[in-house]
């Protein structure tokens, strides 16, 4: 199974997401569990370099090709880390996805963003938003969430707003972080094509 994390936008959490699903995976055996790091700025794979996660293997592929053939031999569970802009590694992972995570933020800006990376999605692959560094309780959460809700996107988790989840490579991945991600991975483990 190959679950693409993107969205065109950068900064967003594509790889705090990527490396928590992976992390996520191996804690429910999905084994073997690759991270395809498809990013020229490699941010998954400096991650793993400092801070390797047992069970979790890196293969980098910054080009639609590379990301194409890492995504088509691997055998067990995958999480890809896209490039923010670059719509043709995007297009070339999404192509060959089983399920699409897209982390956003709350707030205005974000939501074309997300419309024009759910439009790369082809029809019959499953896909949700994450709502990344989300600051619990206040009305931009509130608002964020009825919006996506009116268009009829699914949710597919929030993700509160913690150092210790958003903190990379410098610090330890979180148990909240896990637990968080856990449901993202079991939603769109539930969602995959039979």
């Amino acid at each position: 199974m190959n679950v693409v994390v993107s969205n065109v936008k950068g900064g967003v959490g594509k790889t705090t997401t990527a490396v928590y699903l992976a992390a996520s995976a191996v804690e429910r055996g999905l084994q073997p569990v690759l991270l395809v790091d498809a990013d020229r700025q490699a941010s998954s794979a400096e991650w793993l370099e400092a801070r390797p996660i047992e069970g979790v293997e890196l293969e980098e592929a910054p080009s639609e090709r590379t990301v194409a053939r890492a995504m088509e031999r691997h055998e067990g569970f995958a999480v890809v880390d896209t490039p923010p802009g670059d719509e043709r590694v995007v297009r070339a992972a999404v192509e060959r996805a089983d399920a699409v995570v897209i982390p956003t933020r709350a707030g205005g800006i974000e939501f074309t963003r997300v419309v024009a990376t759910v439009e790369m999605v082809p029809p019959e692959t499953p896909y949700g938003i994450v709502i990344c560094a989300a600051r619990l309780g206040t009305n931009d959460l509130g608002q964020t969430i009825a919006w996506w809700e009116a268009e009829r996107v699914p949710i597919w988790g929030v993700v509160p707003e913690r150092v210790a989840i958003a903190s990379g490579p410098e610090g330890r991945l979180s148990r909240e972080g896990i637990e968080v991600y856990s449901d993202v991975l079991r939603r769109a483990l539930r969602r995959r094509p039979r």
